[in-house]
Formats: C-alpha cells, structure tokens, sequence
C-alpha cells in the first residue's frame, strides 16, 4: 500500500530524531493520508482515493472535486490525476 497522495504525489519527508545527547537516526514524516470518496458532478462517477488531509481542505476551498482538477496546473498533479482532469475537460468543453 503506497503512501502517496492521489491528487498531489506528496510523499513522506525524511529527517533525524534528535536524542537528549545530540545522537541523530533517520527518520520519515509520512503524509496524513484519508481514504474517501469524491465525486465528479461532470462524469456522474465516484472516485476512491487516498489523499492528504491538507489536500482535502484545498478541494473544499475549491468548491468541490471538478474544480480543484480543473484549476489545478498539471506539473502540481498526479499522472492518474490528470488522466481524470482530461476527461472531465474534454466533457466540459462545447463543440470537441
């Protein structure tokens, strides 16, 4: 099971635990990941994804799951994010 947003491809971080005694070890900040469901209100699907929490917040702000995708720039989605982008796009779009 990967630990990778759907819609943004953030990943986790790595960093060091600092001891008490200055030791340092390796660590991973993971992502904060949700499994939900969203729906696109232009295809009439609904989507399983996982996504971060901070990602969840920007879709609402967006005003829903179309949106987001619509208004996103494709270099800040994922590969499979953008295959869904284009179909709602080309679903949108008058006389194609």
């Amino acid at each position: 099971m990967s630990k990778i947003c759907f819609l943004t491809g953030k990943r986790f971080m790595t960093g060091n635990n600092v001891s008490h005694a200055n030791n340092k070890t390796k660590r991973k900040f993971n992502v904060n990941l949700h499994a939900v469901t969203l729906n696109s209100d232009a295809l009439k699907e609904k989507f399983k994804v996982k996504i971060a929490s901070s990602t969840m917040r920007t879709v609402n702000k967006y005003g829903g799951f179309d949106r987001f995708l619509l208004d996103s720039d494709n270099s800040k989605l994922s590969a499979e994010a953008i295959k869904i982008k284009n179909k709602i796009s080309k679903k949108l779009s008058p006389n194609r």
